[in-house]
């Protein structure tokens, strides 16, 4: 099977600039051996999966077929971990748990750790409880839904944005869908986290957070980029939940936003990429089938 690739590079010159990179550059000195990554993820997102009727552009049953692609990539790229950011599976009158249980036993294939971060779609019709229940986070208990984890001298969080305004978990469908925030109590929690770990740090979550306003973005989004821009370690943050894809650059932090995987039918209307984190700090993010089509490269300004 053919996958096909596009490659979009992301520097972080800023990132150089604190002290916590030189001490992180010094072990790792400009030699042939450290132009190979210092790890390398996989990434993929809003795969719907579910057992109904294409609607739209949505092609729901396809996301098995889809993940299987995507997880046997990961499988002989032997990537180190997998993550999935939200919208793993879609809502449906009935067998819910179901479509649940049939798309995590595709992505438990992936022979490595896996992580999931949670999407509104995953409690449109059952509770977070029975997400949890589910589904495996690979060494985290299965309580947390959102949690930090250390790969090769980086540091990765995963958020959960999935909180209405008055502070109450999304449940089976009690939320609106454009009021997404993440609570005062996980923001203490991200504060802290990325203070102790003191080590280049990515993010991942389902909505997003590099505007203010608009229906995808979290609607307190500039309280928890100002979380991140204080601690000034952190590299990059993936998102998941528009489904066109997107990309931004904010305060020298990137933000990148994969395609979802449930657009579209047939292979070639696939998503989902690896992404390489190399000894200078920087990330190359390599897309599959329709995943970026578009090479960047960005040098951002010192932050103050």
């Amino acid at each position: 099977m053919r996958h096909e690739t596009s490659r979009w590079v992301i520097h972080r010159r800023d990132f150089l600039k604190s002290s916590l990179a030189a001490a992180f550059l010094a072990g790792h000195a400009a030699t042939a051996s450290d132009s190979a990554p210092k790890l390398s993820f996989g990434i993929v997102t809003d795969s719907h999966y579910a057992d109904i009727d294409t609607r739209g552009t949505r092609h729901y049953r396809e996301s098995l077929a889809k993940m299987r692609e995507c997880v046997d990539l990961m499988n002989d790229k032997q990537v180190d971990f997998v993550v999935e950011l939200g919208d793993f599976k879609n809502g449906a009158e009935t067998d819910n748990i179901e479509h649940l249980r049939a798309i995590e036993s595709v992505y438990a294939t992936f022979d490595g750790p896996r992580y999931h971060a949670l999407g509104n779609h995953d409690m449109d019709s059952i509770s977070k409880a029975a997400f949890k229940q589910n589904v495996e986070n690979t060494g985290i208990p299965r309580e947390r839904t959102y949690y930090s984890f250390d790969r090769n001298g980086v540091h990765f969080a995963v958020l959960d944005a999935n909180f209405r305004s008055d502070g109450e978990d999304y449940d089976s469908g009690n939320f609106e869908w454009t009021d997404a925030n993440v609570p005062e109590a996980q923001l203490e929690w991200l504060a802290g986290d990325l203070k102790q770990a003191a080590k280049p740090s990515i993010i991942f979550l389902h909505q997003l957070l590099d505007r203010d306003s608009g229906s995808h973005y979290v609607r307190n989004a500039k309280d928890v980029r100002e979380v991140l821009n204080k601690n000034g370690n952190v590299i990059a943050v993936f998102q998941g939940h528009n489904h066109a894809g997107h990309y931004a650059q904010v305060e020298g932090i990137h933000y990148y936003t994969l395609k979802a995987m449930v657009e579209g039918s047939g292979e070639e209307n696939n998503s989902y990429a690896i992404v390489e984190v190399l000894p200078e700090a920087s990330l190359t993010v390599t897309g599959y089938r329709k995943a970026s089509s578009t090479e960047l490269k960005t040098h951002a300004e010192p932050r103050s």
